[in-house]
């Protein structure tokens, strides 16, 4: 049996035009990937200082909020400008101690590999394991020697960087100033007190969920970071690593604790093979304290301090992490969880309007119901 099926040409055309719009879309938006990660990681900052804002705003004369964003926006830059002068020159002198020792380790590698030293001449590979050893601790030389220009050169574009990191944070003063007006231009736009009560509630919701994930990863990689810098200064007093090696641990531990799941587990491997290098018993040490905090923080600290504000299974909290990690790189990772929280906050919003709905659809045929009921059983 054949079944024809007939589509006039409006139809066909309407179907290549959705297509191609469709299609559109996904290109633009993979084109402008940049912009969004810029504006994404700006609303999440605005969010994490809206609260300090608003506080320092209610104190000043007139409630100023421009005056309670520019306070906050110096506290944080001045910060950040005393954190990173304290901890990337020792970064950077650790790396060049480390690049600087590998002809060394090379040389003693070269004197005690005798295991294999036969099999190298009885096949005539001698002149060539030189010749490699001889380009490892020549291009180590030269790495150490140009360690700032290197440094550089392995971030994409200094000019790109400075550029993103201005934009962001203009975006971000921008949004905790004019985003309070916003809110009240688009709460006015509602015909409905009803729409907007429900819809200000929604917002409301996904607003904690974002601010309080955030707030809450912020202190829980905070402390991590303390207490990492505290123990690696005073193994500096035990072991033969240097004072200044705190800083660097702190900074390392509290940037990459901010990956969900799996974030501090890199820094801790990072740490340790930091410490390695300069004494392999501060590195172990450093491992078996890692392995112990971890534990109190994933039982004690992280549940107190989140306090269920995502309420996220693991495998939902893997997936968005995962999807946040390979779209747009550690930042990704970062935002991931919050985009997720708000998500089912929209879903959960979506299932219960529908249910009031089709329990607002069955109430009038259960009423029939139950008066036939009474009648039949007063009969």
């Amino acid at each position: 049996m054949k079944v024809r099926i007939e589509i006039d040409t409006k139809t066909f055309i309407r179907f290549w035009l959705v297509v191609a719009g469709m299609g559109l879309a996904a290109l633009a938006i993979y084109s402008a990937r940049t912009a969004l990660l810029i504006l994404g990681i700006s609303f999440f900052l605005a969010l994490a200082l809206n609260r300090p804002v608003s506080a320092l705003a209610n104190h000043l004369p007139g409630k100023s909020r421009v005056g309670g964003t520019a306070i906050a926006y110096v506290l944080v830059v001045g910060f950040l400008g005393v954190f990173l002068s304290l901890v990337v020159p020792p970064v950077i002198e650790q790396t060049a101690k480390v690049v600087g020792t590998v002809p060394t380790i090379v040389d003693q590698v070269q004197g005690q590999w005798k295991g294999l030293h036969d099999i190298v001449e009885h096949y005539g590979m001698q002149s060539q394991v030189n010749q490699a050893f001889d380009s490892i601790k020549t291009n180590a030389a030269s790495w150490a020697a140009n360690i700032g220009v290197n440094f550089l050169s392995s971030v994409s574009s200094l000019v790109g960087l400075l550029t993103g990191l201005l934009l962001v944070l203009v975006l971000t003063f921008l949004m905790l100033v004019e985003g309070p007006r916003w809110l009240d231009l688009l709460w006015d736009t509602y015909a409905t007190d009803h729409k907007r009560k429900q819809h200000k509630r929604l917002a409301s919701k996904m607003y904690q969920v974002v601010s309080g994930y955030v707030t809450g990863q912020l202190t829980v990689s905070g402390i991590g970071a303390f207490f990492a810098g505290a123990s690696v200064f005073i193994m500096s007093f035990i072991f033969n690593i240097p004072h200044n090696l705190a800083l660097p641990t702190a900074a390392i531990t509290f940037l990459l604790s901010l990956i969900p799941m799996f974030g501090a587990t890199i820094g801790g491997v990072l740490i340790c093979l930091l410490l390695a290098f300069n004494d392999f018993s501060a590195a172990l040490v450093y491992a078996i304290y890692f392995v112990i905090y971890q534990q109190v923080e994933n039982n004690f600290i992280q549940p107190t301090v989140q306090a269920k504000s995502v309420e996220l299974s693991a495998l939902a909290v893997l997936t968005a992490v995962t999807i946040g990690l390979y779209m747009f790189g550690v930042v990704g990772g970062i935002i991931s969880i919050p985009i997720a929280g708000s998500i089912k906050v929209l879903a959960e919003e979506y299932f219960n309007n529908r249910k009031e709905r089709h329990d607002l659809r069955e109430k009038p045929l259960a009423t029939l119901v139950k008066k036939l009921k009474n009648t039949v059983s007063e009969n």
